[in-house]
């Protein structure tokens, strides 16, 4: 039986891993087109200051209002991701991880195909291979899943 408040949504923090041009924010447009908050730091003005804090007041705001959050950057490591799952946990979220697994080449080949702002330095997609960390229950996610894009297919999901 389906009572009201089990048919209701659970507020949940996804945290996005991975290299740019993994595929990161199309996979968010794919999985939740409108349905959760988009925090990126791709929005923000490119010489914006405080970057982190203006990043954890987004997610702090919509989670408060009990709106769930997707927040799509590369967090590499461990100790970048860690403020965010605390968040989570302070506002009762299920915190949930996907780790973008694609290798470099698929990454700099993907990213040669951006215009404008989108397209990031080769440099930046080495120096966060190079950084990344593959991510673990053990910092305090909830549920943790592995993503690939299948070429003409999209996303392929699977546990961690």
């Amino acid at each position: 039986m389906v009572t009201e408040e089990s048919a209701r949504p659970e507020l949940t923090l996804v945290v996005l891993m991975g290299l740019q041009g993994a595929g990161k924010t199309s996979f968010t447009r794919a999985r939740w087109p409108g349905g959760h908050v988009h925090v990126s730091k791709d929005h923000f003005p490119r010489r914006a200051k405080h970057k982190d804090a203006r990043q954890e007041r987004l997610i702090a705001a919509a989670l408060g209002e009990g709106r769930s959050v997707v927040v799509d950057n590369t967090h590499p490591t461990a100790l970048v991701r860690a403020p965010l799952v605390a968040l989570g946990r302070a506002h009762g979220a299920l915190v949930v991880g996907y780790c973008f697994v694609a290798r470099v080449d698929e990454c700099l080949a993907r990213n040669r195909g951006r215009q404008g702002r989108l397209r990031v330095p080769d440099v930046a997609i080495f120096a966060t291979a190079r950084r990344f960390e593959a991510p673990s229950l053990a910092e305090g996610f909830d549920e943790l899943h592995a993503v690939r894009l299948v070429a003409g297919e999209g996303f392929e999901v699977t546990a961690w």
